[in-house]
């Protein structure tokens, strides 16, 4: 009888939850657009964000599903959890592609192209790339506050998410802190090694691994695999990000 090797049992665990991850974001990004987004009268903005968050990778919910893992047993509250950082990471990836003008987002017009479009269409009055740019911020900012409600909200125990928001807040102030320095770079001097590790760090490298594998384990309650989980998500994230980048 054949046995497959760890790595391809790894990969169907990773692809299912994925899967799992996409439709519990799935299941409340439409619930949330139903009942808020349809009042703006900008019928483009439920399908975009619904666009958004279907196709991501999952890498951060899956870390940080893997941190519960290293002190608890598979729980369905956990992973709805974890799947609330495709919400962040959204909120990222919008503000992301207006800061830099980027055209594509995994194959498709991205957001700030779509509503200006959708503007443009229309004849509105105004900057239909200012009306673009404008309501790509504001989705993005609703994926942030949606990112925190969806783990509020996920089921778990209050006193398993207290143990978590220290390092949630961290990750989210890295993120934006690691943002302004890659726009600071980009219209400074060539950065130097350091501030380019820096920058990769910060914005990706605890981001994507570091803090989803603390939180994860946080919240489990593992305190005690915390700080061995910190420096190895931190060396994983920051090679990602390098190969990523180069």
């Amino acid at each position: 009888m054949a046995v497959e090797p760890p790595d391809a049992q790894f990969e169907v665990w990773r692809n299912g939850v994925r899967q799992a991850a996409l439709a519990h974001v799935g299941d409340f990004v439409d619930a949330h657009c139903t009942a808020q987004l349809a009042r703006t009268g900008v019928d483009l903005a439920a399908d975009v964000l619904v666009q958004f968050v279907s196709s991501g990778k999952c890498l951060r919910s899956t870390f940080m599903y893997l941190g519960w893992l290293c002190g608890a047993e598979p729980d369905d509250a956990a992973l709805r959890a974890s799947a609330g950082l495709e919400l962040l990471h959204g909120f990222a990836l919008l503000q992301d592609d207006v800061m830099d003008d980027s055209p594509l987002r995994r194959g498709r017009p991205a957001a700030h192209v779509q509503f200006g479009d959708w503007h443009a269409e229309r004849g509105l009055s105004g900057s239909a790339w200012r009306f673009g740019a404008s309501a790509a911020i504001l989705l993005s900012d609703l994926c942030l506050v949606w990112a925190e409600q969806m783990m509020r909200e996920s089921g778990l125990p209050p006193e398993a998410l207290s143990r978590a928001w220290r390092r949630y807040d961290a990750m989210r102030v890295e993120l934006a802190v690691g943002q302004f320095a890659d726009v600071a770079n980009d219209a400074g001097a060539l950065p130097t090694l350091d501030e380019v590790l820096d920058v990769a760090r910060r914005k990706s490298g605890n981001y994507t691994v570091r803090r989803p594998l603390e939180i994860g384990a946080a919240m489990a309650g593992c305190d005690h695999l915390v700080d061995v989980l910190g420096p190895y998500g931190s060396a994983l994230g920051e090679a990602f990000q390098l190969r990523d980048d180069l």
